[in-house]
């Protein structure tokens, strides 16, 4: 990813955002799109205070879809047919979808953990939750091409791999070809307040 902004002419520092140097550096934003679940919540927003300026916002949203039930069962039983012995647990995505529940609802433990790092670490005002919801159409083949960049998927043999989107291809199909998939993007935000010890 830093290989490819910087080829776009984005400069790209690499770190874990803990032991990230700002050398000297501050501030109008934090910004952490789907990755501050890797972050550690108090540790990472103390280390956010640090660098932003008074008035400066700390900003961590994800992308929460929820994929159509027979999506979604498909998904889960191919990945449990190719990977048995998996430590990967897709279980969350078929409970939520039997009880009614959405993904937003499996997912606000991630969004309370870092509202509660925010809260620990000090030096902002109460954080925030902001929720903006849309949706977008996926053909098969689209829905397919992005399914080998979801994390469970990612570690899979090219063989476990096709057998997953074999399955899942199958579902769209009997879709009609394509699904619209709601999304919410999710956002828990503070702005820096107060004094915070500037390393």
């Amino acid at each position: 990813m830093a290989e490819f902004a910087r080829c776009s002419g984005v400069e790209a520092e690499v770190a874990t955002f803990e032991d990230w140097d700002p050398a000297g550096r501050d501030f109008d934003a934090v910004v952490a799109g789907t990755a501050w679940h890797w972050v550690d919540p108090v540790v990472g927003a103390a280390k956010a205070a640090r660098v932003l300026r008074p008035g400066g916002r700390l900003a961590v949203f994800w992308h929460v879809f929820q994929t159509p039930a027979e999506v979604t069962a498909a998904t889960v039983d191919a990945f449990e047919r190719a990977v048995p012995d998996s430590p990967v647990d897709l279980q969350v995505m078929r409970q939520s979808v039997a009880a009614g529940r959405t993904m937003v609802e499996a997912y606000q433990a991630i969004f309370d953990k870092a509202a509660d790092g925010i809260r620990a670490a000090g030096g902002f005002d109460a954080s925030e939750q902001w929720r903006f919801d849309w949706e977008r159409t996926y053909t098969r083949d689209e829905w397919l091409d992005q399914m080998p960049t979801h994390g469970a998927l990612t570690g899979l043999r090219p063989d476990q791999l096709a057998a997953v989107l074999a399955t899942v291809g199958d579902a769209i199909d009997a879709l009609g070809g394509s699904f619209t998939m709601p999304y919410a993007t999710v956002a828990v935000t503070a702005v820096r307040t107060g004094d915070v010890s500037r390393r």
